[in-house]
């Protein structure tokens, strides 16, 4: 008989493994649902002019003062507030980004993915094992037809969408000559009235659905582009808007799994002239094993919308099986909204 030995233990994580993976599971929720509470209930808004006594503070805000101290001193320890004197609370550069009004304000997204989609991921193993949106399980419908039924949750969606940035590879691609340009799924044309603001010549087309759209004549007005622009409320699934020199699906083609995806494309086609142009934007996932923030969003689009970040070789090949033929690639430059990617496109 032959004498085996036991399989060798695996090695133990060393203790700064055992604290990242503690530091990374604490955040989940903890973190993340402290500063929805703290944005929710506008405490930064609150310390915008300075530092508060917590008492004052809760007062305003209508928080309990210990629990509002207590949120406050972990938000301190994550670099967002500061403790100024004992029990004066003020915000650090970071903690100004959950302000509603701060240039890049980070306020709504810390609402909208601490309301409805932290809903909707404790049913993520849905997703995982069925490749299907979570919110649907969770809500009975898709995201943006609950969106349409609930004003509220709408606002704070579109408020999201229209503090963000336009990406700086759009600065890259060819408006030149262009004299429409259409943004669809535009939102609150924040993406759109900067492409007008650097093509002085052109006009634009902003078509999104109805609540989507509803806050856009004030964005386009405060960019002084009003004038320049039509706005369109309609779904994209049934029609998009003809005629345009370029069209422009930013931050949008991630929304859709590949069926509607191309669904969204045909539409897109047989709107354009024969020398129309086509531009899609989104957080391409590079090659590699290392870290981008695109595979985490990839589940974000997953869960709450049963869609997809893809790699630049999918969203070519999506193009190609769309009836169009790409023309030009342009790569990110850095992270934030250098961090996104641009393929133009012309019909096949």
């Amino acid at each position: 008989m032959t004498e085996t030995t036991p399989a060798a233990l695996p090695d133990i994580p060393p203790e700064e493994t055992q604290r990242v993976m503690r530091t990374l599971l604490m955040g989940m929720p903890w973190v993340g649902q402290a500063v929805y509470a703290m944005a929710k209930t506008g405490v930064p808004d609150a310390l915008a002019a300075g530092p508060l006594p917590v008492g004052e503070l809760a007062e305003q805000v209508g928080a309990d003062p210990d629990a509002l101290y207590r949120f406050c001193r972990a938000l301190g320890a994550l670099g967002l507030m500061e403790e100024t004197a004992p029990k004066v609370i003020g915000l650090t550069p970071g903690g100004h980004l959950l302000r509603s009004n701060a240039p890049g304000a980070l306020r709504h997204f810390a609402i909208v993915n601490g309301e409805e989609s932290f809903r909707a991921w404790s049913e993520v193993l849905h997703s995982l094992r069925t490749g299907r949106s979570a919110f649907e399980k969770v809500y009975g419908t898709d995201h943006f037809s609950y969106m349409a039924e609930h004003p509220e949750a709408a606002e704070s969606f579109n408020a999201m969408a229209g503090s963000g940035t336009a990406p700086a590879v759009l600065e890259r691609c060819a408006f030149s000559g262009a004299e429409v340009i259409a943004d669809v799924g535009g939102a609150t044309g924040v993406v759109l009235a900067s492409m007008l603001a650097r093509h002085a010549e052109a006009r634009g087309i902003l078509q999104d659905l109805p609540q989507a759209v509803a806050d856009a004549p004030e964005v386009l007005r405060k960019e002084g582009v009003e004038d320049r622009c039509r706005i369109v409320g309609g779904s994209f699934f049934d029609e998009v808007v003809p005629g345009a020199d370029v069209y422009v699906l930013c931050r949008v083609v991630h929304d859709w799994g590949d069926a509607d995806a191309l669904r969204l494309l045909a539409r897109v086609r047989e709107a354009m002239k024969p020398d129309s142009r086509l531009v899609v934007v989104d957080n391409m996932i590079p090659p590699g094993p290392g870290f981008h923030p695109g595979k985490l969003a990839d589940l974000q689009m997953l869960v709450i919308l049963g869609g997809r970040e893809r790699s630049l070789p999918e969203c070519k090949e999506l193009l190609e099986r769309a009836g169009f033929r790409v023309v030009a690639e342009h790569l990110p430059e850095g992270p934030g909204p250098r961090g996104e990617t641009a393929v133009e496109a012309v019909p096949a």
